[in-house]
């Protein structure tokens, strides 16, 4: 018998999800040179490497507690991690999951939080049978609402005020994809 849940590797195309490792320090490092990422993140700012490890282990902490999955999204083909997309499960009682993802600067456009997103909600959806997987975005993040729209959620509403970041109340739109909504397809 194992304590926590078991990060798990998942297909995401050109990509692939998995546990973070202490080879991915670079990825923090420039994660936390980002304006953006640390404010809706646990990345550790300012960065050091004892920071950086601190983090990998965070990381899989929350997997052990059983508060969700966090995971690594890492090009296929180079083996380099370009970001972190989560699955968090505090909700996990009412029947629904939470999800968000950063992507690294250097790797944006390349079609990894789409990949990661359509990857996180199917394995949720279909292998985790949790009825419904939701997303906040900043309503100016359009990059994010492309991501979200493409990996079939579907836009619910916008919640004023709703959570505090980086120190001032932010309004976010709120995205969900049901297992009621069937297969979406779900790529970039």
């Amino acid at each position: 018998m194992t304590d926590g849940l078991v990060l798990p590797e998942l297909d995401a195309g050109p990509f692939l999800l998995r546990a973070f490792r202490p080879g991915d320090l670079p990825l923090l490092e420039e994660a936390a040179a980002d304006p953006y990422i640390p404010v809706i993140s646990s990345v550790p700012v300012p960065y050091t490497e004892a920071e950086g490890l601190a983090f990998v282990r965070r990381q899989h902490d929350r997997a052990r507690e059983c508060v969700g999955y966090s995971l690594a999204i890492a090009d296929r083909a180079e083996g380099r991690a370009v970001g972190q997309i989560g699955l968090w499960l505090t909700e996990i009682g009412e029947g629904r999951a939470a999800t968000g993802y950063w992507i690294a600067p250097s790797a944006r456009g390349r079609g990894a939080a789409g990949h990661a997103l359509a990857a996180v909600a199917h394995w949720a959806l279909a292998d985790l049978a949790i009825p419904r997987v939701h997303l906040h975005v900043e309503p100016w993040n359009t990059a994010s609402i492309r991501t979200a729209e493409r990996a079939g959620f579907r836009r619910e509403g916008l919640l004023r005020s709703w959570m505090e970041l980086g120190g001032e109340r932010r309004d976010m739109l709120l995205y969900a994809r049901l297992a009621a909504d069937g297969q979406a397809a779900s790529t970039p």
